[in-house]
C-alpha cells in the first residue's frame, strides 16, 4: 500500500456534490478513499485549518511552447508554474513549433509530460500547420490523446472551413475552441481602439474585431450541432452574444482571464508591454461585463492564456512587442479577490477553475467524491505574499502583475496522491 495523506480539518468545497464544510480527507494509492477506512499509521498527516480543500484546478488554456520554442518555456517549467499557482493539470495550445497538427505530436507532449508536475492535455490544430487552409487530421490526434481542437492564436478566417472543421469535429464528439478575431478590423493594432489608443499614437483594435467572430462561431454552431468554446472574452458585446446564444441553447461554452476581469487598457499607460496581449485589454464596462458574466453563468471557466515570451520579444517598441503574458502563478489570488469582493461565492470560484474546465474538456477531475483521483489543491485564501515574477517557475517573465501585493495562495498541489508542489 502506498503512503496515505491524511488532510484534516480543512474546508472541504466540492460544487459537484453541493459539499462545502470542514471535514477530513483521506488518500491512498492516488485515490480518495473513506475517512478511517485504512490504517493510517506512518500517514503523513497535515492539519490544514483555515485552509481549503478543493479539486485539483484545471487551466484549459496554457501555451508550454514545446516543441520549438523551449527558451520561451518547455513542458517541465510550465508544469512546475502551474503546480505553485494550485493547478494540477492544464491543457496545452498547439502554436508550438511545428504546429501540434498529428498524432505523432500529440503523443510526443503526452510522453515528454508523463511524470510531470500537473497533468498536460494537448488541444490539435484545427488546420494544417494552422495556416487556415486544410483542416488537420481530427481523428488521428482525437486517438492519440488530443481533447480538443483550436488554431489559437490563428483566428480561422474561412467561414466555411470553420464550419467543415464543426462538422468534422461534432463526428468526432470533439470541441472547437475558437479564437474569436476578424484579423480584417484587427489587422495594424495593438491595443484596444479608443481615446487611450489615439492618445498615445497606437493603433487600435475595436471590440467588434471579437463580437463579429463570436456571432460568427455561434451561428456556427447552431448550423452544425458542435460543441463550440469562446477562448480568452474580453468584451462587453461578446458577453451579450453569448448569454443570448445560451438563453436560446446553442451548445457553446466561454472563458475568460483574470488579465479581462482585474485589468484595464489603463494598464498599458507608459507604452507597458508586459500589458500587451490579445484580445487586448478593454474598458472599464468591458471588465465589469465579465465580472458579471462569471458570476451568472454567460462564463463557464476562467482561464489564463498563459503566453511565455522571452526579454528579446517584450523589450522592444509596444508595437513590435509579442502578445501575451505569464499567468499560471498569479490566477488563483487574483481570482479569489473576486470571492472577498462578493462577485462569486466560494463554490462558484471553484465550478469556474476545477468543474467547469473538467467538464468542457471532458477530462478527469472537478470532484473529491470517494474513488476519485486524488487531485487536490490546498489553498489558504488569507495568505498574502508580493509576486516576485523572477522568483516564478516559469522562464517567462512578462507579467504586469510583478511587485503586486495578493492574497490567496496554493499551498499544497496533489496529482494522483503525489504532491507536486508544497509552499515553504
Amino acid at each position: 500500500m502506498s503512503k496515505v495523506i491524511v488532510l484534516k480539518n480543512g474546508r472541504i468545497i466540492d460544487p459537484l456534490q453541493k459539499r462545502d464544510e470542514i471535514a477530513d480527507l483521506w488518500v491512498c494509492d492516488g485515490l480518495v478513499v473513506p475517512v478511517g477506512s485504512i490504517d493510517s499509521a506512518g500517514a503523513d498527516i497535515y492539519d490544514l485549518s483555515g485552509r481549503w480543500v478543493v479539486p485539483g484546478l484545471i487551466d484549459m488554456h496554457v501555451h508550454l511552447r514545446e516543441p520549438g520554442e523551449e527558451y520561451k518555456e518547455t513542458i517541465e517549467t510550465g508544469t512546475r508554474a502551474a503546480a505553485a499557482g494550485g493547478f494540477t493539470a492544464v491543457a496545452c495550445m498547439p502554436n508550438t513549433s511545428p504546429v501540434n497538427d498529428n498524432g505523432a505530436l500529440t503523443r510526443f507532449i503526452l510522453q515528454t509530460s508523463a511524470g510531470c508536475a500537473a497533468r498536460v492535455y494537448p488541444v490539435g490544430a484545427i488546420s494544417q500547420g494552422s495556416k487556415g487552409e486544410k483542416l488537420a487530421e481530427f481523428g488521428e490526434m482525437k486517438m492519440a490523446g488530443a481533447v480538443a481542437l483550436t488554431d489559437d492564436g490563428h483566428p480561422v478566417v474561412d467561414s466555411q472551413l470553420m464550419r467543415r472543421a464543426m462538422e468534422y469535429a461534432f463526428s468526432h464528439d470533439m470541441l472547437i475552441m475558437s479564437h474569436a478575431e476578424e484579423i480584417a478590423l484587427s489587422k495594424g493594432g495593438c491595443m484596444n481602439e479608443g481615446e487611450i489608443s489615439t492618445r498615445m499614437g497606437l493603433g487600435g483594435i475595436p471590440v467588434a474585431a471579437e463580437s463579429i467572430m463570436v456571432q460568427r462561431e455561434i451561428a456556427l454552431a447552431e448550423l452544425t450541432g458542435a460543441r463550440v468554446h469562446i477562448a480568452h472574452v474580453s468584451a462587453e458585446q461578446s458577453v451579450a452574444l453569448i448569454r443570448s446564444a445560451k438563453a436560446r441553447g446553442i451548445n457553446i461554452s466561454a472563458e475568460s482571464a483574470p488579465h479581462y476581469f482585474t485589468l484595464t487598457e489603463q494598464a498599458v499607460l507608459g507604452y507597458n508591454t508586459n500589458a500587451k496581449m490579445s484580445p487586448p485589454l478593454r474598458g472599464e464596462s468591458d471588465r465589469q461585463a465579465v465580472r458579471e458574466a462569471l458570476r451568472d453563468g454567460t462564463l463557464d471557466a476562467i482561464a489564463t492564456d498563459h503566453a511565455p515570451h522571452s526579454i528579446l520579444q517584450k523589450e522592444v517598441e509596444f508595437n513590435f512587442a509579442a502578445n501575451g503574458i505569464v499567468g499560471l502563478e498569479t490566477s488563483l489570488p487574483l481570482s479569489l479577490a473576486l470571492v472577498r469582493e462578493n462577485v462569486l461565492g466560494a463554490a462558484r470560484l471553484i465550478e469556474l477553475m476545477s468543474c467547469g474546465p473538467a467538464r468542457i474538456l471532458g477530462v478527469p477531475g472537478g470532484s473529491l467524491h470517494v474513488g476519485a483521483v486524488a487531485d487536490i489543491t490546498v489553498i489558504d485564501p488569507e495568505r498574502r505574499f508580493t509576486f516576485a515574477v523572477e522568483e516564478s517557475f516559469s522562464k517567462g517573465k512578462n507579467s504586469p502583475f510583478d511587485g503586486w501585493e495578493l492574497q490567496g495562495k496554493a499551498l499544497m498541489t496533489i496529482v494522483a496522491g503525489r504532491i507536486t508542489h508544497k509552499d515553504s
